[in-house]
């Protein structure tokens, strides 16, 4: 038995999928190598796509939706978001604290001072998604799971970026200075 048509497509898509995304995510790390010159820093960035992922995760299944090609497109936006928002902050703290900035000092200012480009950030992303996520036209079995999971990781991305990031930053820090 051979399948055509939209099974066909799915599973193609899902293949694809399969490979492109961990390329995608190493290709990120990488960059965020690059940009920092420290393994740390970027893996401490780059702790924000399970972190989004979570939130992602958690309003597919509370809107009862399956997990689906379009909704991993949804996390494949939304880790693009995560990234840029712990990017925002670890550059603010790690400016603070080649400034002179103790690392507690530094982490707990660079939370309040990206307070509000983070939750912008995430706002507006989450304001423009939320059309399609209550979406009842032509399309929206596409549209919602894609919102559905941009939406739900942007809040607890947002929350966690600025009160997870810091604290572990300050732990690190603490750690290697100890040593």
């Amino acid at each position: 038995i051979e399948w055509g048509g939209q099974f066909e497509n799915l599973v193609a898509a899902a293949e694809r999928l399969a490979w492109l995304v961990p390329m995608a995510l190493i290709l990120v790390l990488a960059l965020l190598y690059t940009t920092f010159s420290s393994l740390r820093l970027s893996l401490l960035i780059f702790l924000n796509v399970p972190l989004a992922a979570t939130g992602g995760l958690l309003a597919l299944w509370l809107r009862d939706y399956p997990f689906s090609i379009s909704a991993a497109v949804g996390f494949i936006a939304l880790f693009g978001i995560a990234v840029m928002n712990g990017v925002v902050l670890i550059s603010t703290v790690a400016r603070m604290r080649a400034d002179g900035a103790s690392a507690a000092d530094a982490a707990r200012e660079g939370a309040l001072v990206r307070l509000r480009p983070v939750t912008m950030t995430a706002l507006v992303a989450a304001l423009g998604f939320l059309p399609m996520a209550l979406s009842t036209s032509a399309g929206a079995e596409v549209q919602r799971p894609l919102a559905t999971v941009v939406i739900g990781g942007l809040v607890t991305c947002s929350l966690l970026t600025l009160l997870v990031l810091p604290t572990l930053y300050a732990a690190w820090e603490s750690r290697r200075a100890a040593a």
